[in-house]
Protein backbone atom coordinates (compact mmCIF):
# COMPACT_ATOMS: atom_id res chain seq x y z
CA UNK A 1 0.00 0.00 0.00
CA UNK A 2 1.30 3.42 -0.90
CA UNK A 3 2.32 5.47 2.15
CA UNK A 4 0.45 8.48 0.70
CA UNK A 5 -2.85 6.58 0.67
CA UNK A 6 -5.33 8.01 3.20
CA UNK A 7 -5.40 5.90 6.32
CA UNK A 8 -7.75 5.83 9.29
CA UNK A 9 -6.54 7.83 12.27
CA UNK A 10 -5.46 5.02 14.57
CA UNK A 11 -3.92 7.44 17.08
CA UNK A 12 -7.27 8.81 18.32
CA UNK A 13 -8.32 5.59 20.06
CA UNK A 14 -5.14 3.88 21.19
CA UNK A 15 -4.48 2.17 17.87
CA UNK A 16 -7.97 0.83 17.11
CA UNK A 17 -10.83 2.22 15.03
CA UNK A 18 -14.42 0.94 14.91
CA UNK A 19 -15.53 -0.74 11.71
CA UNK A 20 -19.08 -1.16 10.48
CA UNK A 21 -19.57 -4.06 8.05
CA UNK A 22 -22.54 -3.50 5.78
CA UNK A 23 -24.07 -5.79 3.16
CA UNK A 24 -23.05 -4.17 -0.13
CA UNK A 25 -26.26 -5.25 -1.84
CA UNK A 26 -28.96 -4.62 0.80
CA UNK A 27 -27.32 -1.99 2.99
CA UNK A 28 -28.05 -4.05 6.12
CA UNK A 29 -25.56 -3.56 8.95
CA UNK A 30 -24.01 -6.97 9.57
CA UNK A 31 -21.63 -6.29 12.43
CA UNK A 32 -19.36 -3.83 14.20
CA UNK A 33 -15.76 -4.69 14.99
CA UNK A 34 -12.36 -3.00 15.32
CA UNK A 35 -9.24 -2.70 13.19
CA UNK A 36 -5.68 -1.81 13.96
CA UNK A 37 -3.35 -0.60 11.22
CA UNK A 38 -2.17 -4.12 10.38
CA UNK A 39 -5.76 -5.36 9.96
CA UNK A 40 -6.61 -2.38 7.75
CA UNK A 41 -3.58 -2.91 5.53
CA UNK A 42 -4.31 -6.64 5.15
CA UNK A 43 -7.95 -5.89 4.32
CA UNK A 44 -6.89 -3.44 1.61
CA UNK A 45 -4.27 -5.83 0.24
CA UNK A 46 -6.36 -9.02 0.22
CA UNK A 47 -9.88 -7.69 -0.36
CA UNK A 48 -11.13 -9.79 2.57
CA UNK A 49 -12.20 -8.33 5.90
CA UNK A 50 -9.62 -8.60 8.66
CA UNK A 51 -10.33 -7.24 12.11
CA UNK A 52 -8.51 -6.96 15.41
CA UNK A 53 -10.03 -9.13 18.12
CA UNK A 54 -9.86 -7.30 21.42
CA UNK A 55 -10.65 -10.46 23.38
CA UNK A 56 -8.05 -12.62 21.62
CA UNK A 57 -5.58 -9.72 21.22
CA UNK A 58 -4.71 -10.71 17.69
CA UNK A 59 -5.81 -10.32 14.09
CA UNK A 60 -9.11 -11.98 13.28
CA UNK A 61 -9.53 -12.92 9.65
CA UNK A 62 -13.31 -13.01 9.34
CA UNK A 63 -14.39 -16.54 8.47
CA UNK A 64 -11.09 -18.18 9.41
CA UNK A 65 -12.99 -20.84 11.39
CA UNK A 66 -16.45 -20.81 9.84
CA UNK A 67 -15.59 -20.15 6.20
CA UNK A 68 -18.05 -17.23 6.25
CA UNK A 69 -15.60 -14.64 4.92
CA UNK A 70 -16.43 -11.09 3.97
CA UNK A 71 -15.34 -10.06 0.49
CA UNK A 72 -14.80 -6.30 0.57
CA UNK A 73 -16.56 -4.39 -2.19
CA UNK A 74 -15.74 -0.85 -0.96
CA UNK A 75 -14.01 0.90 1.94
CA UNK A 76 -15.14 4.26 3.32
CA UNK A 77 -13.69 6.49 6.03
CA UNK A 78 -15.88 8.90 7.95
CA UNK A 79 -15.23 12.66 7.96
CA UNK A 80 -12.86 12.42 10.95
CA UNK A 81 -11.06 9.36 9.52
CA UNK A 82 -11.61 7.51 12.79
CA UNK A 83 -14.31 5.05 11.71
CA UNK A 84 -14.31 2.62 8.78
CA UNK A 85 -17.29 1.41 6.78
CA UNK A 86 -16.80 -1.80 4.82
CA UNK A 87 -19.35 -2.70 2.18
CA UNK A 88 -19.03 -6.46 1.88
CA UNK A 89 -20.34 -9.57 0.23
CA UNK A 90 -20.99 -11.98 3.11
CA UNK A 91 -20.06 -15.51 2.03
CA UNK A 92 -22.27 -18.18 3.59
CA UNK A 93 -25.05 -15.73 4.37
CA UNK A 94 -24.17 -15.16 8.04
CA UNK A 95 -21.87 -12.62 9.67
CA UNK A 96 -22.76 -13.45 13.27
CA UNK A 97 -20.98 -16.22 15.20
CA UNK A 98 -24.39 -17.13 16.66
CA UNK A 99 -25.52 -18.15 13.17
CA UNK A 100 -27.54 -15.10 12.11
CA UNK A 101 -27.12 -12.96 8.99
CA UNK A 102 -26.47 -9.89 11.13
CA UNK A 103 -25.13 -9.53 14.66
CA UNK A 104 -28.11 -7.22 15.16
CA UNK A 105 -30.69 -10.01 15.23
CA UNK A 106 -32.29 -9.01 18.55
CA UNK A 107 -34.76 -6.14 18.53
CA UNK A 108 -35.48 -4.21 21.69
CA UNK A 109 -39.16 -4.05 22.67
CA UNK A 110 -40.86 -2.98 25.92
CA UNK A 111 -41.41 -6.71 26.57
CA UNK A 112 -37.70 -7.50 26.16
CA UNK A 113 -35.35 -8.52 23.37
CA UNK A 114 -36.92 -10.44 20.52
CA UNK A 115 -35.08 -12.35 17.78
CA UNK A 116 -36.30 -10.92 14.49
CA UNK A 117 -34.47 -12.96 11.87
CA UNK A 118 -33.99 -16.66 11.16
CA UNK A 119 -30.80 -18.47 12.06
CA UNK A 120 -28.68 -19.27 8.97
CA UNK A 121 -26.49 -21.94 10.58
CA UNK A 122 -26.13 -23.86 13.81
CA UNK A 123 -23.00 -22.59 15.60
CA UNK A 124 -22.60 -25.92 17.44
CA UNK A 125 -22.07 -27.59 14.06
CA UNK A 126 -19.83 -24.92 12.56
CA UNK A 127 -17.57 -24.33 15.57
CA UNK A 128 -17.49 -27.82 17.11
CA UNK A 129 -13.77 -28.30 16.37
CA UNK A 130 -12.74 -24.84 17.59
Amino acid sequence: MDQQMPMPNFDKSSGLVPVVAQDAHTGEVLMVAYMNEEAFRETVTTGRAVYYSRSRRRLWRKGEESGHVQQVQAIYLDCDADTVLLKVHQVGGAACHEGYKSCFFRRWTPQGLQVDQPRVFDPEQVYRNS
